[in-house]
C-alpha cells in the first residue's frame, strides 16, 4: 500500500513519518510516535480511553485517519503534566482515588481538561453528561467526579493566587 507522509504538532513537538492512508490517529500515536498513554479499548469509539485534543478539542483517536490530523495539533496524556508537575487533573484522579486499573483514565483526564476548558466550576451533573463518551468498569464514576472537582477547585485556586515576586 502507498504510504503518505504526515506532519502532525505532537505535545509541542512537530513530527513526521510516512504511513498508510488507513492508519488511525490512535495506532500513529502509540505504534509509531511511542506515546502509549493513548489507550485502544473497543475500536468503535464507544469507551473513550482513546480521547485526544486535536486542535484544543477532545476527540477519539480511534475515529480518525493519521493524515486527518495533517498540519494540526495533537495533545495527548503525555502532553499535559509530567511527573514532576503533574497536572491538576491528574493529581486529582490521584488524590481522589478516580482510577483502579487505570485503563479509561487517560480518556477521562483529557475530556475532563476540555470540560474544565470550558466550565471551570461544573456541577457534578455536568461532570457526569461531559464524560458520558468514557467507559470506566472499576470504580462507578463517583471518585471520577470527585476528581475532577478537586481538579477544578485546584485550578480556581490558583488562579486566584497572586504571582510571587521575584526577589
Amino acid at each position: 500500500m502507498t504510504k503518505v507522509d504526515v506532519s502532525i504538532t505532537v505535545n509541542g513537538e512537530a513530527r513526521q513519518a510516512s504511513v498508510e492512508p488507513r492508519m488511525l490517529l490512535v495506532h500513529f500515536l502509540r505504534d509509531e510516535l511511542e506515546l502509549t498513554g493513548t489507550h485502544v479499548g473497543c475500536d468503535t469509539s464507544q469507551c473513550g480511553a482513546c480521547t485526544v485534543h486535536l486542535d484544543g478539542n477532545a476527540v477519539k483517536s480511534c475515529t480518525l485517519f493519521a493524515v486527518q490530523a495533517q498540519g494540526r495539533a495533537v495533545t495527548t496524556i503525555e502532553g499535559i503534566g509530567s511527573i514532576g508537575a503533574l497536572h491538576p487533573l491528574q493529581t486529582g484522579f490521584w488524590e481522589e482515588h478516580g482510577l483502579q486499573c487505570g485503563y479509561c483514565t487517560p480518556g477521562m483526564i483529557m475530556s475532563s481538561h476540555e470540560l474544565l476548558k470550558h466550565n471551570p466550576d461544573p456541577s457534578d451533573k455536568e461532570i457526569r453528561d461531559a464524560l458520558s463518551g468514557n467507559f470506566c468498569r472499576c470504580t462507578g464514576y463517583h471518585n471520577i467526579v470527585k476528581a475532577v472537582q478537586h481538579a477544578a477547585h485546584a485550578m480556581a485556586e490558583s488562579k486566584s493566587q497572586p504571582a510571587a515576586a521575584d526577589d
